[in-house]
């Protein structure tokens, strides 16, 4: 994801009262989105060490994308669109619980903990990651139907996969993320422009802050976050 968690109030208004299930409550409805799309590749960044906060974040238990079955065939659809061109979808997360949102604002307040600053955020002071919109209390990710990803050239004769150039890399804390950017190369521009394209045609709404992040227009749950365990 972003981590621009910003994204969460942009779907959302003041006057709405959000629902707030149970902590073990799974809507029967979210499923494993690569049983549906069949070649997604997954690749859960927060299940392991590779990430901006550089340990495991709490919530995430299996690597598994949880999508609901509306965002599970959407992206089925993306899949099938894409393979003629050679080309293939990676994501990076998916379902968001409630709880690992809590853990990235809990991180965010350690202003000591910076171990990963040279990769992800660089340029970026740690204090200024509420300020700037980087990190936030809710996501849009924990309703179900957003996901971030990436476009991969597929596997060759000897199984080799590559994901293609954009410019920069997954949660990178950046202007130079944002879709619109032109510091980044031709190639990456047109790369992000693909992927953008793509999805929307499949009725899936890009972020203006991350090229890597969509959610889908129709989204079922609106108004709900989650907070059962990726399992």
């Amino acid at each position: 994801m972003r981590i621009l968690l910003m994204i969460a109030l942009g779907f959302c208004t003041a006057s709405v009262a959000f629902a707030q299930p149970r902590p073990d409550y799974r809507p029967a409805s979210l499923v494993d989105a690569s049983t549906v799309a069949l070649g997604l590749i997954v690749e859960m960044r927060y299940l392991g060490s590779h990430n901006f906060v550089g340990r495991p974040i709490e919530g995430y238990e299996q690597p598994v994308c949880l999508l609901t079955r509306q965002a599970a065939a959407a992206l089925a659809q993306v899949v099938r669109d894409l393979a003629p061109r050679g080309l293939a979808l990676k994501v990076f997360d998916c379902y968001r619980p409630a709880r690992a949102v809590a853990h990235f604002v809990r991180w965010a307040r350690d202003l000591a903990d910076v171990a990963r600053k040279s990769e992800f955020y660089p340029a970026v002071d740690k204090r200024n990651l509420f300020r700037d919109g980087y990190i936030a209390a809710r996501s849009g990710h924990s309703r179900g139907s957003t996901l971030d990803l990436t476009l991969l050239r597929r596997a060759d004769g000897q199984g080799n996969a590559q994901e293609l150039d954009m410019g920069t890399p997954f949660d990178f804390f950046s202007p130079h993320s944002w879709p619109s950017d032109r510091h980044v190369s031709a190639k990456a521009q047109s790369n992000r422009a693909l992927l953008a394209q793509t999805m929307r045609q499949r009725g899936f709404v890009p972020y203006g802050k991350e090229w890597w992040h969509f959610t889908l227009r129709h989204e079922p749950f609106r108004h709900s976050y989650f907070d059962f365990p990726v399992r």
